[in-house]
């Protein structure tokens, strides 16, 4: 058995890790995956600040999911210290989480159709996806880190002429998805790159605890957060999910979640031109410990947070979907025929890396006995 390497810079990784994997000819067998190369260590460095410094630094966890890190740790402190958030604020809340969602999903599929050399498909994703950075820059000032969320409420409200251009240019950006979605469905090629390729059973599915799309397009549609949520429990929403477990469903579940966010962002507008009053509500904060979930666009994103009477951070936790993708990978590869199968099968479970790296154990390899960093 042979291991070739993929890694850690390699074209088709966005972010740094080490893929071996565990061939016989062409056959792949296995693959050990090695990480620590973009480990920054910001939990320790929340520890200490305030929560207005630490909700400042959630957002650079991730370049891509930024907004959702900032809603969390929001989310979290209102929970824990009874902050009640006006409504007004909820309904921008998942306008601009399902904005994020949509180019989210949108780059993880111009990648995977890079990946089995669809580049044309693959531009067309990154150009539509271009509306929607407008839009999250013409709501919050900003395309990547918003800096829109604050400890009870958002920091801006939207003007009557910014909700009109939002459903305007929504309705020109479904049709061109819907097209592009078409040719993904019905093209030759990418059924025959994607069906029956990286295929992950309940059985499996379970045992790695895998989450967001990956679990939906294995059939379990009650992993999505969001059906848990009493704010989109308001909304007519209904997760997207399918069976197959391949390649080819995990992109299909992506996709079809990006029609599906069109429509809670037209129903979130409508509900929020029904309300009124403020945006952002006082946070008055006391020592309190707790914990908080979200759907992330890659799954179940979670923070723990405990803070001192002035708000100061004591300990954070934050822990992200791709832990359990990565594991459900191994997996998948049984049914990856080829090397390059296992590399598209790879960026089919939407990676994030630097959200993964959340804390380092180090182990003594002649004793065996385990540290981590609040040990030293």
């Amino acid at each position: 058995m042979n291991v070739i390497p993929i890694g850690p810079v390699h074209p088709i990784l966005k972010e740094p890790l080490r893929i071996k994997l565990l061939v016989e000819g062409e056959n792949v067998k296995g693959a050990e995956i090695d990480m620590g190369y973009v480990h920054r260590g910001i939990e320790r460095i929340m520890e200490g600040k305030s929560y207005m410094k630490g909700i400042h630094l959630s957002e650079r966890v991730c370049g891509i999911c930024s907004y959702i890190h900032t809603q969390t740790f929001a989310e979290c402190i209102e929970h824990m210290c009874n902050i009640e958030t006006p409504e007004k604020a909820g309904h921008l809340r998942v306008v601009t989480t399902e904005l994020e969602r949509i180019h989210s999903h949108l780059i993880a599929a111009a990648v995977y159709n890079l990946t089995i050399e669809h580049e044309t498909l693959a531009m067309w994703m990154l150009n539509a996806r271009e509306i929607v950075m407008n839009l999250l820059e013409l709501i919050t000032g900003n395309r990547v880190n918003m800096g829109y969320n604050v400890v009870g409420g958002v920091r801006l409200d939207l003007k009557k002429e910014i909700i009109d251009q939002i459903l305007k240019e929504l309705d020109k950006f479904e049709d061109d998805i819907q097209n592009i979605i078409e040719v993904f469905r019905s093209g030759p090629m990418i059924n025959l790159r994607s069906k029956d390729i990286g295929k992950l059973g309940y059985k499996e599915l379970m045992k790695t605890r895998a989450a967001g799309p990956v679990a939906r397009a294995s059939g379990i549609p009650e992993s999505d957060w969001r059906l848990r949520s009493n704010l989109y429990k308001q909304y007519k929403f209904k997760p997207c999910w399918r069976s197959e477990g391949d390649n080819f469903a995990r992109m299909m579940v992506r996709h079809e979640e990006v029609l599906v966010s069109i429509d809670l962002i037209r129903q979130a507008l409508t509900m929020y031109q029904e309300c009124s009053g403020p945006v952002r509500n006082k946070a008055i904060i006391h020592a309190a410990e707790g914990e908080y979930r979200n759907e992330a666009h890659r799954g179940e994103v979670y923070y723990k947070i405990a803070i001192t009477e002035g708000g100061i951070i004591k300990r954070i936790i934050i822990r992200t979907p791709t832990v359990m993708n990565l594991e459900a990978y191994k997996y998948m590869l049984k049914t990856c025929p080829t090397v390059p199968d296992a590399v598209a099968t790879y960026t089919s479970i939407d990676p994030c890396v630097s959200c993964t790296e959340r804390t380092i154990v180090l182990k003594d390899v002649i004793t065996g006995k385990t540290t981590n960093y609040k040990d030293f």
